[in-house]
């Protein structure tokens, strides 16, 4: 993990790790190696399964504290399963990430709006 400072909570990201995300049934993708990318650069936190299964792996971008106070939200990333596009959510979150600083025009490719979630009864 990166070091840490004293300084405001920076962007970070979720790793959606369970029943697709980081399994063998994406082949030819180094999910472990993704991890510790990610890990090596920005803040982590690995998540079970984020019911979105269709868009594996899945990684969402979490605003910092200064891009909350400017209104961001999440940015939910599907089928990221390349190190090109890791390497640019990498780029992206030491930047600042949403709110502080503009994603990658790349990065749109991968950009999805999560389902909502309902209640369940």
């Amino acid at each position: 993990m990166p070091a840490k400072d004293a300084g405001p909570a920076p962007s970070r990201v979720v790793v959606c790790r369970d029943c697709c995300c980081g399994s063998p049934k994406l082949p030819g993708v180094d999910h472990a190696a993704q991890t510790a990318r990610l890990r090596a650069e920005v803040p982590v936190r690995i998540s079970e399964c984020l019911d979105v299964c269709d868009q594996a792996n899945v990684i969402v971008v979490q605003p910092s504290a200064a891009g909350r106070a400017a209104g961001a939200r999440p940015v939910w990333l599907g089928l990221v399963n390349d190190p090109d596009a890791t390497e640019d959510i990498v780029t992206w979150v030491r930047a600042g990430g949403p709110g502080v600083a503009p994603r990658p025009d790349i990065l749109d490719l991968y950009a999805f709006t999560p389902p909502r979630r309902t209640a369940r009864s």
